[in-house]
């Protein structure tokens, strides 16, 4: 019989499958990473010879080389910040954004709200 910590455990794992990132998590990324999520972040989606020739463009102390930037892909990719559709030059790179929670505001309080403001009496 599973205990609360394997369920928790679980619930943890299948969290991680999602993937997908939030703004708050950039921060804690590696600056070679951090870096290419920037650039893909601006487009969401880019072929792998668009990253290289953005790469290249980069100021000469900021760019990756291709090796850092194979392996920067690949490292993005399996912890499924990026979703890549082909393989070698061919690939495509999506960005794999979560799901953002849906509202807990009670339907009707924008009209509650409306009606408050109603109520108010105008300054003059």
């Amino acid at each position: 019989m599973p205990g609360v910590f394997d369920r928790l455990n679980k619930e943890i794992k299948d969290k991680q499958q999602e993937g997908g990132i939030t703004a708050l998590d950039l921060a804690d990324l590696q600056p070679a990473l951090r870096k290419i999520m920037r650039l893909m972040l601006r487009e969401l989606q880019m072929t792998y010879p668009r990253l290289c020739e953005v790469m290249d463009a980069m100021p000469e102390k900021e760019r990756l080389t291709r090796d850092e930037l194979d392996e920067s892909l690949s490292t993005l990719t399996q912890q499924f910040w990026l979703i890549r559709i082909g393989e070698g030059i061919k690939a495509i790179y999506k960005v794999n954004l979560r799901r953002k929670a849906g509202s807990t505001l009670a339907s009707g309080i924008w009209s509650s709200l409306d009606e408050k403001l109603k109520d108010k009496p105008k300054d003059t």
